[in-house]
């Protein structure tokens, strides 16, 4: 797959020599990221050997989202705040739905049963669900209460959003790495082939997942840059674009780590990275943007997303939620969770971007 690294050149010299060409930049893009993904799978795992798969789950969840950060910061930059909001949403319904369902059918494939920490699930589970009704309120409030008469009252109500879900993401973090290490112990078994693979020291794992996010960070601007005219070009709305198409690719590196997790039967770090970057996605990032908003885009992010966007949040968590509780997964269960995922985007795809959300 290292050869797919070629796309990063083609990608930037089509944006700085062809720039009107926006479908060829935005897929060309899409392509380089694959390869830069693989990598930084491959140097969370390194790093996982040595950290355990809590922690290891986390910063692949970190290292993966700086992209989705990127893209984000970068539109709104530019103002596109509707798919900013679109990619922040994409992003928690492609990890919940499509990474964790694809980890799923992969793993059960080669795996009857495979098995995870059930309690981690539901405590990811409940976070993702007091995350979602935090996301409804100024959602809410926008759509019952905005006026030019409560313009500032609005701002207020999601900077303090903004500021509970950040402090509810550190004390989480607090939870998981240091009173309560045990509630993270991992169950599942680890069938993989890393007896006659390389070991990588500290310096070489980190320095390749540094440079690894900092290109997944440069593909991803080039990106932002060329989808609103990919957008015109294909007949897709900038929801759409973002929901979809940004989100995926965004996210292509935490996924990526999720379903070769899956595959070498380390379901708890598979399970930890899809979900730990749901929650990392919805009490770190989008919290973070709007505040980030005031400092580079032309009017500040307001958390205040569409009926589809939240609808299609709700039963995402509700749904992940029902299909992972029990603490065992197996090849139809990630049918099970693909089928919505490719539902949900049928109905973006198809609903008018003037029209109700």
């Amino acid at each position: 797959m290292n050869w797919l690294l070629v796309f990063i050149p083609i990608a930037v010299v089509l944006e700085r020599s062809w720039p009107q060409a926006h479908t060829w930049i935005f897929f060309t893009a899409c392509v380089a990221i694959i390869p830069i993904a693989r990598l930084i799978v491959e140097t969370t795992e390194q790093i996982a050997s040595r950290t355990g798969d809590a922690v290891g789950g986390l910063l692949n969840a970190t290292f993966g989202n700086a992209p989705e950060l990127i893209i984000s910061v970068v539109a709104l930059k530019a103002g596109l705040f509707d798919m900013v909001r679109a990619s922040l949403a994409g992003a928690i319904l492609a990890n919940l739905l499509l990474a964790l369902g694809v980890a799923f059918f992969l793993g059960g494939l080669r795996y009857h049963n495979q098995e995870y920490n059930p309690a981690v699930t539901r405590l990811d589970s409940s976070m993702m669900l007091i995350a979602v009704v935090s996301l409804a309120v100024p959602s809410t409030f926008s759509r019952f209460f905005s006026s030019e008469a409560t313009v500032r009252d609005e701002q207020l109500l999601n900077i303090g959003v903004a500021i509970v879900l950040l402090i509810g993401y550190g004390l989480y973090l607090l939870f998981m790495l240091k009173t309560h290490i045990d509630v993270f112990a991992a169950t599942g078994g680890e069938e993989g082939h890393h007896e006659n693979r390389e070991h990588w020291g500290v310096p070489r794992a980190v320095g390749s997942l540094l440079i690894a996010s900092v290109l997944a960070a440069w593909m991803s601007e080039i990106l932002v840059g060329a989808a609103e005219g990919t957008g015109r070009s294909l007949g897709m709305s900038d929801i759409f674009i973002g929901i979809i198409f940004l989100a995926i690719v965004g996210g292509a590196a935490e996924s990526g780590s999720a379903i070769a997790m899956a595959r070498t039967n380390k379901m708890d770090l598979s399970v930890g990275i899809a979900l730990g970057s749901c929650i990392q996605i919805a009490l770190f990032v989008a919290p973070a943007l709007v505040l980030v908003s005031y400092a580079v885009a032309p009017h500040p992010l307001q958390l205040s997303f569409g009926r589809a966007e939240l609808g299609s949040l709700f039963l995402a968590v509700l749904i992940g939620a029902m299909v992972s509780a029990d603490g065992r997964s197996n090849w139809y269960k990630g049918v099970q969770l693909m089928m919505v995922y490719i539902i949900m985007a049928f109905l973006f795809y198809f609903m008018p971007e003037a029209g109700p959300q």
